[in-house]
């Protein structure tokens, strides 16, 4: 009997190993919230170089974040951000629906006439320390759902009308949409860990300082 009291400790011992040896779950980065002044100090400055960029070094758009409702990220940030959910039919074909357009305030009711806009263009984070990264880390940069910023659903116009540049050199058309926009651009910079240029940085300055003096900046730092 004593044998087996000592058996049924010893593999009660045994089962509880890997759980006293696992390591802990690590805890998600704590979102940092801070003003645009304060935010942009915080952006490294440095030149950009984009020797050996090409748009297809980022993979988009995947199956997105629901691996199992048959829509890439594309659609997924369409469905999100829809003010009038569209009708989804098979193969993740949208219907219907509406969406704002906030660079230029239009209201837009086909899908097919928006874009996806990656709020820092995939040159513009090739030049600010993408090309360092690895395939599968420009592939989750590319197809960011994690933060609300990253990607946007804008009209074609205004996002072929920006391309890949960075606030220096182009602003949303909607005075209204400015402060927002240079503090999503500032917030995606340091969820990624990106650098700016000179002139870049001079012109978040302006704005920090200026009409956007009371914008804060919300980021979560990217796994």
């Amino acid at each position: 009997m004593i044998k087996n009291f000592m058996r049924g400790l010893s593999a009660l011992s045994l089962a509880l190993v890997p759980l006293l040896s696992a390591p802990a779950a690590q805890a998600a980065p704590a979102a940092e919230v801070t003003t645009l002044a304060d935010a942009v100090g915080l952006v490294p400055v440095t030149e950009e170089d984009r020797t050996g960029y090409t748009r297809s070094s980022f993979k988009h758009w995947n199956s997105g974040d629901d691996k199992s409702d048959g829509c890439n990220t594309r659609n997924e940030v369409l469905l999100a951000e829809a003010v009038v959910a569209p009708t989804v039919e098979a193969g993740c074909k949208l219907t219907g629906g509406t969406w704002t357009s906030y660079y230029d305030g239009q209201e837009v009711t086909s899908a097919g006439s928006l874009d996806i806009d990656h709020m820092v263009p995939l040159a513009e984070a090739w030049d600010s320390g993408a090309s360092a990264w690895s395939a599968a880390r420009r592939e989750a940069y590319a197809n960011d759902q994690g933060a609300d910023v990253s990607l946007v659903a804008v009209t074609a116009r205004s996002n072929r009308q920006k391309s890949d540049q960075d606030p220096a050199d182009w602003m949303p058309p909607s005075p209204e949409a400015q402060c927002r926009y240079v503090g999503e651009w500032v917030a995606t910079k340091l969820r990624w860990d990106l650098t700016a240029d000179d002139r870049e940085l001079q012109a978040l300055k302006v704005y920090a300082e200026g009409p956007c003096e009371d914008t804060i900046v919300r980021y979560t730092p990217a796994a």
